[in-house]
């Protein structure tokens, strides 16, 4: 038996139906561990179901999921912030002086992007978030004498600003970006989301292990859905990016695997900010 024939043996014996429920298990029990941090398990209709399967706990209402944001985030930039960076620059040179940054964290945004390019001079940047966050990311911006940072529990706190922002933060929100637009009195111009799990197969809900005891139920998206709702209030996808550094497996649901995140930019004007738009492959 050659290597490549005996490693098919395993694949297909590891998939068979004595085994497969067995790894599923163990998956599944070490799914609750600190050594899953970052996992997830589980196929639900709703975050109402997701819940109902989760242990009670705080979900991302924690302080000690901020440590890392307020130690390194809001130091460095990853790879995947510039395509934002590019199109936040671009739009505050169009004009724009407000984002509204929807799990925002305690500023990281702000504070890592203002290294790169000149922000505007009276910029308001209003970070929504959870109360246990919103109270550090308070403390840090007096703490560096930062007056452009404000923070909010609302999620329509910041509606009137002429940018939304959301990396790596809106899946965890149990509403829909379009239908969060249509309840903001003000539409904004530019829109950023980045760090999405989209995918070519129906909606779903799935749960994450975020360490320290903490899990949250999270939305995957139907790719062509997400975007068509949100073009649907008038705006177009100008840009569209992969994330490699973010994937999505769920043990014993390979079909619905991501291998890669996306980041989305879209503009309400016919006019986007200057630049040239990409496309996921």
């Amino acid at each position: 038996m050659t290597l490549l024939s005996f490693a098919r043996h395993l694949r297909e014996v590891m998939n068979g139906p004595l085994v497969r429920p067995a790894l599923i298990y163990l998956k599944q029990k070490e799914f609750f561990t600190p050594v899953a941090a970052a996992n997830c398990f589980g196929v639900f209709d709703s975050f109402d179901a997701a819940r109902a399967w989760l242990p009670p706990n705080e979900e991302f209402d924690h302080s000690s999921l901020a440590k890392e944001y307020v130690e390194d985030r809001t130091q460095h930039v990853f790879a995947y912030d510039y395509p934002v960076m590019w199109w936040l620059e671009r739009a505050f040179n169009d004009g724009a002086t407000s984002v509204f940054d929807i799990g925002g964290s305690v500023g990281v945004h702000y504070y890592a992007y203002r290294h790169y390019f000149k922000m505007p001079a009276d910029l308001r940047w209003v970070v929504a978030e959870v109360p246990a966050i919103v109270a550090i990311g308070r403390d840090l911006a007096q703490k560096n004498q930062v007056t452009a940072l404000q923070f909010t529990e609302n999620l329509e706190g910041g509606t009137d600003a002429s940018v939304w922002l959301s990396a790596g933060a809106f899946h965890y929100l149990d509403v829909r970006f379009d239908q969060l637009l249509l309840k903001s009195s003000a539409q904004p111009r530019h829109i950023l989301l980045n760090k999405l799990p989209l995918y070519d197969g129906e909606d779903f809900v799935t749960t994450q292990n975020l360490g320290d005891g903490c899990f949250a139920p999270t939305h995957v998206y139907n790719r062509a859905r997400f975007i068509r709702e949100i073009e649907a209030l008038g705006y177009t996808c100008v840009d569209a990016w992969k994330v490699l550094e973010r994937s999505l497996h769920i043990p014993g649901h390979e079909e619905r695997s991501i291998a890669a995140f996306t980041g989305l930019y879209f503009s309400r004007s016919s006019s986007p900010a200057t630049g040239d738009a990409g496309e996921v492959g």
